[in-house]
């Protein structure tokens, strides 16, 4: 009886879910963002509409930084055009950026400041060059806590080709999207790493523009598609500090399928 009430429960959140008005609502810098919007958007079929600054960052990257970063240590937010689409028609909004200095990109810290998303579903997704997925949505639940913050998507721009696939299974698994998907194996213990291992992470890491460090234990699983690696590596900051940090490697079963790492969280 209580199993039957738990399905009638799931059943009647995930139609809840799919009833519910989607946004999807984006901030791009170098188009990667607003490819996988668009992918968002194809697959969900949900309003979408891009974040734009008053005055547009200049597409060169190291000018976008040097402006980001500014904009950041000064504590100023860049003007916004208006939205065009009203916030409040909608339930659920999945918020888009890329990750610049660890976080999201300075044009969202303005949304969030002039907006407190109230009782809205926020579902953060974004593209990076190594990782930012976990701490830019800490931030987002810092600066909105009248927001419910759900669990996000995130990918490297140099994997976006990889993101439709990714998506179908992530919104499945969440809810927004109909259809199942198997369960993925969990990740094995972790293990010292072996010559074969240390093989793996650096064909997938080095090419890397920063060192990302040693690996030093592994956990492994393997996927219809995939065989994957969780590997703990220890490195050291400009500074000579110590950390730890967490990098996702993937081997695709294709045929000549290279090693690739997903991401970095720190």
């Amino acid at each position: 009886m209580k199993q039957f009430l738990l399905s009638i429960a799931m059943m009647s959140f995930v139609t809840m879910s799919f009833a519910q008005k989607k946004l999807v609502l984006y901030y791009s810098e170098t188009g990667s963002t607003k490819a996988v919007a668009e992918e968002l958007q194809k697959q969900l079929q949900a309003d979408i509409e891009a974040i734009e600054p008053v005055k547009p960052y200049s597409g060169n990257f190291q000018e976008t930084m040097q402006r980001g970063q500014r904009e950041m240590q000064s504590g100023e937010t860049p003007e916004l055009k208006a939205l065009k689409a009203k916030l409040s028609d909608y339930d659920v909004i999945f918020l888009g950026y890329p990750i610049w200095f660890g976080t999201y990109a300075v044009p969202i810290a303005t949304l969030v400041k002039e907006n407190d998303f109230a009782g809205k579903t926020l579902v953060p997704f974004c593209t990076f060059g190594s990782g930012g997925l976990n701490t830019s949505s800490d931030a987002l639940k810092k600066a909105l806590p009248k927001a419910k913050i759900q669990q996000g998507y995130g990918v490297r721009t140099a994997r976006v080709t990889a993101a439709a696939k990714e998506l179908d299974r992530f919104l499945k698994e969440n809810g927004y999207k109909k259809g199942t998907v198997a369960p993925l194996p969990a990740y094995s213990a972790q293990q010292p790493v072996t010559e074969q291992d240390k093989a793996i992470f650096d064909a997938a890491c080095s090419s890397y523009q920063f060192p990302l460090g040693t690996p030093q234990t592994v956990g492994k699983r393997t996927t219809d598609d995939s065989t994957d690696y969780m590997f703990t590596v220890k490195s050291r900051g400009f500074d000579g500090t110590e950390s730890t940090s967490t990098i996702y490697v993937t081997v695709g079963k294709e045929e000549g399928a290279k090693p690739e790492f997903t991401q970095v969280v720190r």
